[in-house]
């Protein structure tokens, strides 16, 4: 079978300057035929030069290693270095290992995921139990998507993102026999799903102030670490509730990294890219200009933390209309006046701290403001909840 180009370099000029890598699918030995177990041919991610420009964003750089003088690694560099410790699937060891894809537990515009267990890297421990997302074969974005997530996850290691076991592309022909390319990716699996199972979900238990506390502080952290912690800055963009998933103990950790872009370098002041995310989680600047910066995630986590603390979703179509648009109704009740705590979510039945909550809300106003340089950095975004979480763990008064 031939081999499976997930996309191509488009730029007919020579390379100049220093180059940027693209993922290329490339086979992997495998064997074709009509027998189920052996009729793929594997594909493993590879990486192919790109013409582009390198430099460094004065503002939004990542940290640098110390003493180096030579230009910070790209993703895709880094990625070369790391792709070993990804494990290779066959479609029919995953197809195998979810039961013939038996039990979905989330859908999305990627695909669907479903619940597997896998053997022990060695063959010998227990059984991993894993969520392995299977892409939707509709569409080239897709595909970038898959790529994006295999790039960016080998790469990046933070308590609070989640971690990629493996992946599976492997050309694969069906009992019609037609032949199609199974994009599949292997995370560790998340048993208390998403925080927006969590918030949103009027008949599940209510998530109390604390936990909320802890799983926007987690998420934070992570967004951090993302920014700063590389030696190139990446950009989520992406960040909203379904995105955080939690752990047996509520620990947050950050997922679907598709939309990940690396950020800008040199004297760049931002990445120019497709407008791509979701629906009022946004930055308006990237909305208007296609213009993606650091500060775009800040105003996405702004938009969160005002879910956290209101309950409610980013645009609720059933509200009355001027209600509908979170951002927008909760204007109307700013973190100082008299007012503000009628937007705090009623489930909590006063169990928070209202001090807290101001100053959180405070912190979401900073995120949300229009200019984009005068939102804070995630680091300070950080800072600011450890000492809401203080003030917090004082004492849950409600005065």
């Amino acid at each position: 079978m031939k081999c499976f180009f997930a996309f191509k370099d488009k730029s007919k000029s020579q390379q100049r300057g220093k180059s940027q890598l693209t993922p290329e699918l490339k086979p992997q030995s495998g064997k074709s035929g009509n027998n189920p177990e052996n009729r793929g041919t594997k594909l493993t991610p590879e990486l192919k030069p790109q013409s582009g420009k390198s430099g460094n964003y004065p503002e939004n750089r990542g940290t640098k290693l110390a003493g180096s003088v030579s230009s910070p690694r790209s993703i895709a560099e880094m990625y070369k270095e790391q792709q070993h410790n990804l494990r290779a699937f066959s479609f029919s060891e995953l197809r195998s290992a979810t039961s013939n894809f038996n039990e979905n537990i989330g859908e999305g515009g990627f695909g669907r995921v479903f619940k597997g267990t896998i053997r022990a890297p060695d063959g010998l421990g227990d059984p991993i139990v894993v969520a392995i997302k299977i892409l939707n074969p509709h569409g080239l974005q897709g595909h970038k998507q898959w790529l994006a997530e295999v790039r960016f996850l080998s790469v990046v290691d933070h308590p609070n993102l989640v971690k990629l076991v493996g992946y599976c592309c492997e050309d694969w022909e069906s009992e019609n026999g037609k032949s199609r390319v199974q994009l599949l990716l292997v995370y560790e699996y998340m048993p208390k799903k998403s925080l927006e199972n969590h918030l949103f979900n009027m008949a599940a238990a209510t998530l109390p102030w604390k936990t909320r506390l802890q799983i926007i502080l987690g998420a934070a952290q992570g967004l951090a670490y993302l920014h700063d912690g590389l030696e190139v800055q990446v950009i989520f963009r992406d960040f909203k509730t379904s995105n955080v998933l939690l752990d047996e103990d509520f620990k947050p950790k950050l997922s679907d990294f598709g939309l990940a872009r690396e950020g800008p370098v040199g004297d760049r002041s931002h990445v120019s890219t497709e407008v791509l995310g979701s629906l009022g989680y946004t930055a308006p600047e990237y909305l208007d200009t296609g213009h993606l910066t650091r500060y775009s995630d800040v105003y996405s986590f702004g938009v969160v933390l005002y879910e956290i603390l209101t309950g409610r979703r980013t645009l609720e179509r059933t509200r009355p209309s001027m209600e509908q648009r979170l951002v927008k109704w909760v204007k109307q009740y700013p973190a100082d006046s008299d007012k503000f705590s009628m937007i705090i979510d009623p489930r909590l039945e006063n169990q928070y701290s209202v001090s807290a909550a101001r100053k959180i809300a405070k912190l979401a106003d900073s995120c949300l403001v229009k200019n984009a340089k005068d939102r804070p950095t995630m680091s300070h975004v950080v800072e600011s909840l450890k000492q809401a979480i203080e003030e917090s763990e004082m004492g849950n008064s409600t005065s």
